[in-house]
């Protein structure tokens, strides 16, 4: 079966052709400037190199018509006819309560998910035109909605709620959600799937540390306590979201500057981080470290107040979960910055992570980091979110 996966933003398209059976990726690819001057797509076959291509893209439709047209072209294409897609699998960021699994799509669950909107109002109606674009011009393909908020809806009330008036909850659903649950899942599973163990047996601790992170506590298979909140802002401090912070510093800015909350919460969504605390030196963390190695103080702060802060949830999740057999890093960051991983293992000693320096140069592959006879052990697995959402699609359509 070949699975398409899709991943909208509001002004842009991922895309992979996944064979099911095989799990090689076909095809992949990126939809830019969606709606914008310059719009181009980046298409590459497997084992080719990558084809950048300038075409006007006024919508979303029009983007998935070039996807659809890279993928079944005649040179750089993969397959023949548009027939070949037998699956389409969507990401969509927000399912509220509503979704605990993956759902096949249709008229009433789309109507469901939009009404998740204004929990995320800059992804879910994006994820949603880009359902409707492939319905449009797949419309006998069946299709698969896999959510980011899914994994995490097995917390327990006292994981997910605030300390705040319950009506809250009750009246407009504000509680914790947590993102990144396709990772978060595929990742622990792996962890156990290479450990040999049963994942039912095992408490394991999840650092998706990207520009986007977070981290979770997955107890004997289930998700119970993430860092992200009601939106992604809450948590670790990540590339230009602030993370954790006191509420009423919002007011307190926006009277100090003149500004509106609004654009308070815009700063600490899109010019906090590690971007705002290195002084505007850069939201990469490769750039981060350059400035460091030179002498940049503010780089050098910026760094070691992201480590703390992972370290901070790691220890309390242990203390969630009485105990931690594994940890895992994996995402951008987890996956290739070996400095930020020693950072965060500085911290974890009194676990006895007895992390190896040698093993932590390695980038982008998995591998145990942890001495043989380590009491906790500590890995490196790169996350693959694609595989997951195909995997999902695939069981689904089947069923």
């Amino acid at each position: 079966m070949n699975v398409l996966v899709i991943n909208c933003g509001s002004s842009s398209l991922k895309y992979q052709l996944i064979n099911s059976e095989s799990e090689e990726v076909l095809a992949k690819g990126l939809c830019e400037r969606i709606g914008i001057d310059g719009s181009a797509i980046v298409h590459q076959p497997a084992g080719k190199d990558k084809i950048t291509t300038e075409a006007d893209m006024p919508n979303h439709t029009a983007a998935v018509q070039l996807v659809i047209e890279k993928l079944t072209d005649p040179e750089v294409g993969v397959i023949k006819t548009l027939d070949e897609i037998d699956a389409v699998g969507h990401r969509i960021v927000h399912g509220g309560e509503k979704f605990a699994t993956s759902v096949v799509l249709d008229d009433e669950v789309l109507a469901v998910i939009e009404q998740c909107n204004d929990l995320a109002p800059l992804h879910n109606p994006a994820n949603l035109i880009g359902i409707n674009s492939c319905r449009e011009i797949m419309p006998n393909v069946p299709m698969v909605g896999v959510f980011d908020t899914a994994f995490h809806q097995t917390m327990p009330k006292k994981a997910y709620l605030y300390g705040l008036p319950l009506s809250y909850y009750e009246n407009y659903k504000v509680r914790r959600y947590g993102f990144h649950g396709t990772s978060h899942d595929f990742v622990s599973k792996r962890a156990a799937q290479i450990l040999g163990k049963d994942i039912k047996d095992l408490k394991i601790i999840v650092c998706h540390l990207g520009n986007g992170a977070s981290v979770s506590a997955v107890k004997y298979g289930e998700s119970v306590d993430t860092s992200m909140g009601l939106t992604p802002l809450e948590g670790l401090i990540m590339g230009t979201r602030s993370g954790d912070l006191d509420p009423a510093i919002i007011t307190f800015i926006a009277e100090k500057e003149g500004i509106s909350a609004e654009e308070v919460i815009n700063i600490c969504n899109k010019k906090s981080g590690v971007l705002g605390l290195s002084g505007g030196v850069s939201s990469d963390f490769r750039d981060l470290a350059e400035a460091k190695a030179q002498g940049n103080e503010a780089a050098k702060t910026a760094l070691e107040t992201y480590a703390y802060r992972v370290a901070k949830y790691i220890g309390a999740y242990a203390a969630a979960m009485n105990g931690v057999d594994v940890i895992v890093f994996t995402a951008g960051v987890g996956e290739n910055n070996a400095e930020a991983r020693a950072e965060i293992g500085d911290y974890l000693g009194y676990l006895g992570t007895n992390i190896d320096s040698e093993k932590n140069k390695l980038r982008g592959e998995e591998v145990i980091l942890s001495d043989e006879g380590a009491k906790v052990t500590t890995m490196v697995i790169p996350t693959n979110e694609e595989l997951a959402i195909a995997r999902e699609t695939v069981r689904l359509v089947r069923a």
